[in-house]
């Protein structure tokens, strides 16, 4: 990556620089929780006890600091609503891959049910939306909400992915772009909103988000093949096992003969599964490298990234939003 480290990079200096500001965002969190609907607040509860890193929120925290932005509750309220936001698309998304884990809970849907998560996650977007009208700016209310559609097209155009061996590596960076990208770029773009800077600053930031996006969710579906399930925080295999087409399985196909491609045709596209068949996909990954290669494609997409804050200003802040591009792509697998 652009800096050396003599340490592993960690998001402990973007959790420093904002931290006074992320406890005031948990405070309006819990605050628009509250309703005469006692489940609404229980299952949110769990939600947030489950704890995660809350990159979303902090990026437009940092990238509003990093334009400069003082004082006023914009920056607060707004990072809240990128965490209603991304919560509510986890609810539905453990529903639709009916997950069972979250963050190494017990997900929403296991504890409350699926028709709870998909209400209450219809709640949590209705709160966003209500502290973005409150916020008053039209224009953070055009940009989160053209990202929340965005994510919900991603989701849709996962489902028509998933299950086909045809899916190339330009469709499915199509999809995590939208599902996972999308509100990425949305959180740090309207950091430089609220701190009234140019279109440019815009832009770069909304790329930032992006590309930084992109490589987190390349690593999620790396560690989805490699990783020990207490260090994803998920069960390791869901990916296989739903059919999902991501990049390290399009690797491998490609390189695979003709009985390695009649096995992940079996697996992916009939669902039919057999005992030993995860074991069999990761030997198959590790034999044509497959997760190295998706590794350095995040690592392209992270550089990317870096290279967005050049025009800004050198700081503290600016190194923490570097290091937390360098921390998403190194995360241990």
């Amino acid at each position: 990556m652009a800096t050396q480290q003599t340490t592993e990079p960690s998001l402990d200096s973007l959790i420093r620089l904002v931290d006074a500001d992320m406890k005031r965002v948990n405070q309006v969190i819990i605050d628009n929780m509250h309703s005469e609907v006692a489940l609404i607040p229980q299952l949110a509860s769990h939600l947030v006890a489950a704890g995660g890193k809350r990159m979303r929120p902090m990026l437009t925290l940092a990238s509003a600091q990093l334009c400069g932005y003082q004082g006023g509750t914009s920056a607060v309220d707004l990072a809240a609503c990128v965490e209603f936001i991304h919560t509510a698309t986890l609810l539905h998304d453990d529903v639709v891959d009916e997950s069972l884990l979250r963050r190494g809970q017990a997900s929403a849907n296991a504890l409350f049910g699926n028709e709870a998560s998909v209400l209450v996650g219809d709640f949590l977007f209705a709160r966003a939306f209500v502290v973005m009208v409150k916020n008053g700016s039209l224009k953070v209310l055009d940009i989160l909400a053209k990202a929340s559609a965005v994510i919900a097209e991603g989701e849709v155009l996962q489902l028509s992915t998933a299950n086909d061996m045809a899916t190339t590596e330009e469709a499915y960076l199509e999809v995590i772009t939208a599902k996972t990208a999308a509100l990425f770029g949305a959180a740090s773009q309207i950091g430089a909103v609220i701190a009234n800077r140019s279109a440019e600053d815009e832009e770069a930031l909304r790329l930032y988000g992006i590309y930084l996006g992109t490589a987190f969710q390349l690593i999620d579906d790396v560690l989805d093949y490699s990783a020990h399930q207490a260090t994803l925080g998920k069960t390791v295999g869901d990916d296989f096992r739903d059919g999902k087409v991501t990049l390290p399985v399009i690797i491998s196909y490609a390189k695979g003969d003709d009985e390695e491609k009649a096995f992940w045709r079996r697996c992916m596209e009939d669902q039919e599964f057999k005992d030993g068949d995860l074991d069999r996909a990761q030997e198959l990954i590790r034999k044509y490298d497959a997760l190295s290669a998706s590794m350095d494609r995040a690592r392209e997409f992270g550089q990317l990234a870096i290279d967005t804050l050049t025009r800004f200003d050198d700081g503290a802040i600016k190194d923490a939003m570097i290091e937390a591009v360098e921390f998403c792509i190194s995360r241990p697998y």
